[in-house]
């Protein structure tokens, strides 16, 4: 039990670095077995630098053939080395789960003798839990790129997710950080993937029964930081992954620094991007549910995304023309271009103004953000300003008024509860 305990404390420990652990678009349904992935998804817990980390989340094992410079469990790197056998994770996982530890498992790994060998590993552990254990909770497998079409095939048929990670946003940035790979052998799995999940789709029309294949989706992950992409390359990568491979999500890891050994890298003891991957995040979020393109938000006189202002203001501040907007006759597309004002917020302004015009009493009950929206919007009662304020004044009076989010100095850590 105790060598279960510290394997379970380095393959958990280097598991963390890897951020795309979400567990949405499961439609995995309890049937009588154990567990049901449907209604809750994973219970997700929080590390010390903002990560959000799941609860049974592990490698099989920390040996790797490759010597990537960003990896903690790069070959040349002196750290413990462990690996569990495909029955440890699986007593793990059931264990943790029927002690309500747990809501799913993300499994991945580092690469030990080749792609196939692991692959089939990874595959077993999760054929293993579905039909012996008749374990029916959330799973998270990632792929081994290189790994055989045939048991990427049979993995996919018992899990929920796979993702492949990019490692670095662009083919240069990862031959300087890990040359012995490429971007190639990612982006065939995920084809394959993305044609048989159509290809079980088309058949299950046709055939009642006809079993379900990664029904929540695949997913990739970028490191971010490490090397010298810009905001755009890596907005245009995550704009190519979503069209070409219809991916559910794009992560973006800050790099945290681990290699002191690597001069190209950012040294050991500097924070890690957490600010800029919040843009981010922000940018692609805006790119997916806002109708924003992305050369509106980046473009090549503006390849780097503002720190110290979100996307959405930034952009508005660039092109004062459109505002501002009249929330009582404009439509749902122009109302959520308002820099505070999101989706649920612009919904309840449409419903709202069926009953009668709008002041801004009202509108400051409906969730928005009136501090940067009003500089954006009239309502039925905003008064008449003689002149236009300059952006640069606007987003001054908005950094002042924001005392909290929009610090002049933002910080790069975790905020604390208290």
């Amino acid at each position: 039990m105790e060598r279960i305990e510290e394997k379970l404390k380095i393959l958990a420990d280097a598991a963390k670095y890897d951020v795309s652990c979400s567990s949405s678009g499961s439609k995995r349904k309890n049937t009588g077995r154990i567990g049901d992935a449907s209604a809750s998804g994973i219970c997700h817990t929080y590390t010390e630098d903002g990560r959000c980390v799941s609860l049974l989340k592990i490698l099989l094992t920390n040996h790797c053939i490759y010597d990537c410079a960003f990896c903690v469990s790069r070959r040349s790197n002196d750290v413990k080395r462990a690996a569990f056998t495909v029955e440890e994770v699986v007593e793990l996982t059931m264990n943790f789960y029927r002690r309500n530890y747990i809501e799913g498992l993300f499994l991945s790994s580092g690469i030990f003798k080749n792609a196939d060998f692991t692959m089939e590993r990874l595959m077993r552990i999760v054929k293993k839990l579905r039909l012996e254990e008749k374990y029916n909770g959330y799973i998270h497998l990632k792929t081994i790129p290189g790994a055989s079409e045939e048991l990427i095939k049979e993995a996919g048929l018992y899990v929920d997710r796979m993702s492949i990670n990019l490692e670095m946003p662009t083919e240069v940035g990862l031959k300087m950080v890990a040359p012995e790979k490429d971007h190639e052998s990612v982006k065939k799995p995920l084809a394959f993937v993305q044609n048989q999940i159509q290809e079980y789709k088309a058949e299950s029309k046709l055939i009642k029964h006809t079993p379900q294949f990664v029904p929540a989706g695949q997913s990739t992950q970028m490191v971010i930081g490490a090397t010298p992409e810009t905001d755009l390359e890596i907005m245009n990568v995550a704009k190519t992954f979503y069209n070409d491979f219809k991916l559910k999500r794009v992560y973006y890891s800050g790099y945290i620094p681990i290699n002191t050994e690597n001069s190209l890298l950012p040294q050991v003891g500097s924070r890690p991007p957490l600010v800029r991957e919040n843009r981010l995040y922000q940018t692609d979020w805006l790119l997916r549910f806002y109708d924003f393109n992305l050369d509106e938000i980046l473009n090549p006189k503006h390849q780097q995304l503002d720190l110290d202002i979100d996307p959405k203001l930034s952009w508005a501040l660039r092109n004062p023309q459109y505002f501002p907007i009249d929330i009582n006759t404009a439509d749902y597309k122009q109302i959520i271009r308002i820099p505070g004002v999101g989706r649920q917020s612009a919904m309840k302004i449409i419903q709202s103004r069926k009953f009668g015009r709008l002041s801004e009493y009202q509108v400051k009950k409906m969730g928005i953000a009136f501090n940067r929206a009003r500089h954006f919007m009239r309502c039925a009662d905003t008064p008449i300003i003689l002149g236009t304020p300059s952006m640069e004044y606007v987003k001054q009076t908005i950094l002042q008024r924001n005392s909290t989010k929009y610090l002049t100095t933002v910080s790069d850590t975790q905020l604390s509860l208290f």
